[in-house]
């Protein structure tokens, strides 16, 4: 019960902010215009310095572990491989393929992990930090390069090696996380002079989810994704069953216990990240499906979160 509550307490709050976004539009207080200038700053600014702030301040060499470091790669990786091969065989509408692998594989994984593994273990973060800056480059990767393969599909524009990896390194998702790697390995915020610039980077980063979770509520497009139903409960449930029902069970194969466990568990099970809706829309993609699929992850994620917890803490895996 006590994991339960938990999780509600991690996700619940995340989907009435949702909810609160969709009923300011609604009663007029908030419009299309607060939506589409809401995304951009978003997407341009707050995320990627939320991203920046999160990496560049991770001490991972101290307690680098190669081999967990290498299983969450390569199952970050896998899983989006997978799922991007079958959503080309299974979706008719290329349009849609960027948005449904996206949001099948990325979780919240950078905001959920850390508060999961803190309350589990007392206060310790463990390995979450490392599971972090392990994914958090491939899911920004492999989302701008999925959704700007459909998003050249959709207007019928020739494919490019050159122009997709010119969107890829421009991507300020990209750009922010390219950064904050060797600002880590310098300690930028220890430096004289930067308490300043931290605290002002901190204080913009903070915006980043309540402000993107105002402006997925306030333009979500719920006709359109009703009636794109089943795409988004299959790819909810992707992203919180199947991943972790595949790569869990590789994890305690291979030996991984405690907090790497936990963090490996997290990583696969986290609901989709209101990241991807800000992605879709700004890259053109079905902001719809993605949308939907966020609120209907949210929603299911304190239940299959705790089942999942409470498996691995029968085992006695963590």
């Amino acid at each position: 019960m006590e994991d339960f509550i938990f999780s509600l307490n991690a996700t619940v709050p995340v989907f009435l902010v949702i909810v609160l976004g969709f009923v300011l539009r609604k009663i007029g207080l908030l419009n299309e215009e607060f939506a589409r200038v809401g995304d951009k700053l978003t997407f341009r600014v707050t995320l990627p310095v939320l991203l920046f702030t999160q990496l560049s301040t991770v001490d991972w060499s101290e307690s680098f572990d190669g081999r967990f470091f290498l299983f969450c790669v390569v199952a970050t990786c896998v899983s989006f491989g997978l799922i991007y091969g079958l959503s080309w065989l299974i979706l008719r509408d290329r349009h849609t393929i960027g948005t449904y692998a996206m949001v099948s594989f990325r979780g919240s994984a950078a905001v959920l992990g850390i508060a999961f593994v803190s309350n589990i273990y007392n206060g310790s973060v463990g390995f979450a930090p490392l599971m972090i800056v392990a994914v958090v480059p491939f899911y920004n990767l492999f989302s701008v390069l999925a959704l700007a393969i459909s998003a050249r599909k959709e207007d019928n524009v020739k494919f490019s090696v050159r122009s997709v990896a010119f969107e890829v390194v421009t991507n300020p998702l990209i750009l922010a996380v390219l950064l904050a790697l060797p600002a880590a390995q310098f300690h930028w915020t220890e430096l004289p002079g930067m308490t300043i610039p931290f605290k002002f980077l901190t204080s913009v980063g903070n915006m980043a989810t309540p402000l993107a979770l105002l402006v997925l509520g306030a333009g979500f497009e719920h006709k359109e994704a009703v009636a794109k139903a089943r795409l988004v409960l299959s790819a909810a449930l992707i992203k919180l069953v199947l991943l972790p029902a595949v790569f869990v069970p590789a994890a305690v194969w291979l030996g991984f216990r405690n907090e790497q466990l936990l963090a490996i568990a997290v990583m696969l099970a986290s609901p989709t990240t209101v990241a991807c809706y800000i992605m879709a829309k700004n890259m053109k993609n079905d902001s719809a499906l993605a949308s939907g699929t966020v609120l209907a992850a949210t929603v299911l994620s304190p239940l299959t979160i705790t089942a999942l917890v409470f498996i691995l803490r029968v085992c006695g895996y963590i």
